[in-house]
Parts: C-alpha cells; structure tokens; sequence
C-alpha cells in the first residue's frame, strides 16, 4: 500500500503532465473535401488538384501552420465574385514551391475587367496572414490577382505573376488586350514587405490602398501601370513607404501616387523612392495628382500628402520622347513637407505640368 504522501506526489505529476498535442499531425489536401480535416494539422500539404467552378479554395489555419504546395492548382471557370483563394492564419510559413496556380484568364478577359462584361472572380488570391508567403507562382488572373490585408507582420518573396496573355487581344476584346485590372498586389495592410518578385500584367504592379511601414523592394514589373500609391479614398492613412531597387518596364508610369478628386481626412505621408530603375514609361516617369481617375485635372485638396523624396539612393528613369517625365498636379495647399528629389534622374520625355507644388527640391533633368 502506498503511503499518502506519495498517493498525493502521484496525483500531482499526472496533472502536470502535458497533453498530446493532436495538431501536430500533416493534413493533405487533393481536393476541397479534405480541407477541413486537413486544416486541423499544423502541417498542411497541399497536392495537385482543381477547384470546382464557382467555389473559393479557403484555408483558416491554425497558428504556427507550415503550408507546402506540391502541386498545381487549377480553377474551374464561372462566371462570378470570387475570390478563387483565400488563406487565413497567424505566424504562416506559406510555402509556393513554384507550383502554378491558374486563375483561367483567358475564359473570362474581354479587354473590360472589373468594369464590365462578365462577372470575373476577384481577388484571384486574398492573403489574410502573418509569418511568410514565398515561391507562389500565378498564372491567368481573371482580374486583380494579390489582395494582401495582413493581421500582423508579413513577408511576400520570390511570387510571380503572369498575366502576359492578357497582354493581346482576343475574340471579346474589340482589339483592346484583353486582359485588363489585372493588379499584381493589392495593399491594404501594416507591416508588410513585398520582395523579390515578377509581376506581368495590365494594370498596377503594387496599388497601395491605406497602410503603414511598407517596403517594396527588388521586384521587377513588366507592362502595366508601374508601382503605385492610391488610388485614395476617403478617411485613409499612408505612412512609412519605401519603394527600392525596383526594375519597372513597358509601364504606363514607373511611380504614382493617386488621390481621388473628391477624397477628404486622408493623409499620404513618408514615401521613399530609392535605387530603383524604369525604362521606357508610355505616359508618365512619375505623376502625383489629386486629380484621379483624371491623370491631370483640377485637383482635390482633401488628402494631405507629405514628404515624398527621392532619396537617398539614385532612382533613374527613361520616358518615351511623347511623354512626361514627371508630373504633379496637387490641390492647393495638399502637398507639404519635404520632397528632396536630388536622387532622381530622368530622360526622354519632357517635364509635364507642376501644378501647386513649391516643396521640390534637389530635382534635375
């Protein structure tokens, strides 16, 4: 017979012990019916397989979760809201292993987007995660392809977008490409860096919606509407950007910050361009306007955008010969701070309308 004293020692080291943790299994998933056991597993691998038309790919993980993608992922195409994918969870290891996923472009791209004509799944990828997202490699968005709202600290590397079919016209296209609002990345989102990456498509290569301390940096965007602040709305705040060592070809404009005409209690403020290099910009090097969706109007005076330089680091840019280097068109009074240029080189073009702005300095040809 035990004492009790020992009976009690007994007791208490059952009730320290701990519990098997049952999430450390590794869930796989080859089709939408295995997502919800699969989900439950800290470790997710996800094989290839094809979504069905008309249904979102949605993972809610748990925290701390490792995601693998092993193999392609396809989507069945209909016309409707979408979003084809959406990943929720804290501290993610999201791992793309450059496997594809195709989003089916070419079925739904008639030259018009999100602005008309078939219903087209948007946002082809929500990302709704902290932790890292990296190798995830996109073909065919149907329209706007990265919508990136980060819970906390997030690092996106090593993605590529494809959308270069887009790049050409097609049946339902009037002879316009046919794909169009194909945005690379979306932003609404603190803490966030977007590094490393290829986007091809027709419209923003990063469109930078509200959000703070975000970086972009060694990325390279092809065709398209170049890098982006805007467009803003109303009650919105941009703070802490650093755009660097970025390569921008083919791109309507290399860098644009874009306020809605009729945007009021905003703020666009500490915006750094640095080390980055564009060639061959169609309309504009770099445009500031508070004139959108005009490029260049009469503009609102209801979002305060401060602080925006070129430098430290030399930024250089080639504009067509029938195109503006750069352009501001700033509301009376909206434009504030420091804007130190010195870091900025331009060619090709002309230097466009420079409307209400007196805080540049540092700026030659």
């Amino acid at each position: 017979m035990f004492p009790l004293l020992a009976l009690a020692s007994l007791s208490t080291l059952a009730t320290a012990a701990p519990a098997s943790d049952s999430s450390s299994c590794t869930g796989t998933i080859s089709s939408l019916d295995d997502v919800s056991t699969a989900v439950q597993c800290t470790t997710v691998n996800i094989n290839a397989f094809t979504v069905p038309a008309g249904e979102t790919f949605n993972l809610d993980l748990l925290s701390g979760t490792t995601v693998n993608v092993l193999g392609e992922v396809q989507f069945g195409n209909v016309s409707w809201a979408g979003p084809l994918f959406e990943v929720k969870g804290d501290d993610i290891t999201f791992n793309g292993n450059g496997q594809l996923w195709d989003g089916g472009g070419p079925f739904y791209w008639d030259g018009l987007g999100t602005n008309g004509g078939v219903t087209k799944p948007h946002p082809m990828m929500k990302i709704e995660i902290s932790g890292t997202l990296s190798d995830v490699y996109v073909v065919n968005a149907p329209a706007q392809c990265f919508s990136v709202s980060n819970p906390a600290a997030l690092t996106i590397t090593g993605v590529t977008v494809d959308n270069s079919q887009g790049n050409y016209p097609n049946s339902n296209s009037n002879g316009l490409p046919a794909g169009h609002n194909t945005d690379g990345f979306d932003v609404s989102a603190n803490d966030l860096t977007i590094e490393k990456s290829t986007v091809i498509n027709q419209d923003d290569c990063l469109a930078i919606n509200r959000g703070t301390n975000i970086v972009f940096q060694d990325n390279y965007c092809d065709g398209g509407h170049g890098i982006s602040i805007g467009s803003i709305t109303s009650n919105v705040v941009v703070d802490g950007v650093t755009i660097q060592g970025n390569t921008v070809v083919n791109s309507q404009q290399a860098f644009r910050i874009k306020t809605d005409e009729v945007a009021t209690n905003s703020t666009v403020s500490n915006i750094v361009y640095t080390d980055n290099t564009a060639t061959n910009c169609t309309e504009y090097g770099v445009l500031i306007t508070q004139s959108y969706p005009a490029s260049l109007g009469t503009p609102g005076n209801g979002v305060i955008i401060s602080d925006v330089n070129f430098s430290p680091g030399t930024t250089t840019l080639t504009a067509a010969s029938n195109a503006y280097m750069v352009a501001v068109d700033c509301g009376e009074g909206s434009c504030t701070g420091t804007w130190d240029w010195s870091g900025l080189k331009t060619s090709g073009g002309e230097v466009g309308p420079m409307d209400n702005i007196t805080v540049i300095t540092g700026y030659t040809q």
